[in-house]
């Protein structure tokens, strides 16, 4: 696969940055504005009318997505570590990595981005940040220990175009996105549980949350596949442009296939981040249509082609 250009990836992203930006209040207002209406519908006693419900919750609405948004995006670095199980690795600990990371940061122009190890014995690796004072590429000890220096190089290269590309800005903005989505989900049925059980307008709600649980659910999915998987190939490719060694990229792969599995990482918006997603299925099916990564054996196969 050609690799596409740095410029045009990174216009891309940043397009889609924006479109995410104006699209996800446009979903949530109109989720609200349906909640009105259903709720108006079934409920004709209580004179709802959907215009005006909608405009008194509008202000909350929009003052909580806000408060949501700007706490998350600033401490985004430190709900990544803490869901991934990550820290910071200290230049004394291992400065076979520093070295790595440093000599690719010069190749490329870059500037040097934190690093963080997960204390995991499998083999899997993601960057993350939104700007140059919060990139970071994180590593397993596993993926660490048991790839050589040019499995490693390939692994850390494909990483630094995940950050070079603005994948993981877009990345990180889509998670900020769905999590306001499944808590504002979870805080309407929890508050369905506890008040309005047993009752009829309590049992109307109810049925009205799952049809917007299920409009979530889907928006969701949306989210998270319009977020191309050509990501991948993209940061293969451009590991490959970077060290001029596609069989290390292609070796490192098939190492990291055989346990890449994290621990500490429950969340599914968070395991897309990594070199590979180790909660989906690795065979080329339908059901790969519908996933973060594309299998790791097609990619392999592809930069075998190189």
């Amino acid at each position: 696969m050609k690799y596409a250009g740095l410029q045009t990836q990174i216009w891309k992203n940043n397009t889609r940055s924006i479109i995410l930006l104006v699209l996800f209040p446009l979903v949530l207002y109109s989720l609200v504005f349906i909640f009105y209406l259903i709720f108006g519908y079934i409920e004709p006693d209580l004179e709802i009318n959907p215009l005006n419900g909608f405009i008194m919750a509008f202000p909350w609405v929009t003052v909580g997505v806000l408060l949501w948004f700007t706490i998350a995006y600033f401490s985004h670095t430190s709900m990544i570590s803490r869901a991934t199980g990550s820290r910071p690795l200290e230049r004394k600990e291992n400065k076979r990595v520093y070295n790595l990371v440093e000599n690719l940061t010069i190749t490329t122009g870059m500037k040097m981005p934190a690093v963080n190890i997960i204390e995991d014995d499998s083999l899997n690796a993601f960057a993350s940040g939104i700007n140059n004072n919060s990139y970071t590429v994180s590593l397993s000890r596993g993926i660490i220990d048991k790839l050589d220096d040019e499995e490693l190089e390939a692994v850390i290269a494909h990483e630094l175009t995940h950050i070079r590309n603005r994948d993981v800005r877009l990345l990180v903005v889509s998670i900020i996105f769905v999590g306001i989505f499944a808590f504002l989900t979870e805080a309407l049925l929890r508050s369905i549980r506890f008040s309005g059980r047993g009752n009829k307008k309590g049992n109307a709600a109810i049925i009205i949350v799952i049809l917007l649980a299920a409009i979530g659910w889907l928006l969701t999915t949306i989210f998270r596949f319009a977020l191309s998987r050509k990501r991948e190939y993209m940061a293969d490719a451009g590991a490959v442009e970077i060290t001029k060694n596609p069989a290390a990229m292609a070796s490192a792969l098939r190492k990291v296939s055989v346990d890449s599995r994290i621990e500490a990482v429950q969340r599914k918006d968070v395991a897309q981040m990594f070199i590979d997603n180790p909660g989906e299925k690795k065979k080329v099916s339908i059901s790969s249509m519908f996933a973060t990564h594309p299998p790791i054996e097609e990619r392999i196969r592809i930069l075998e082609q190189f």
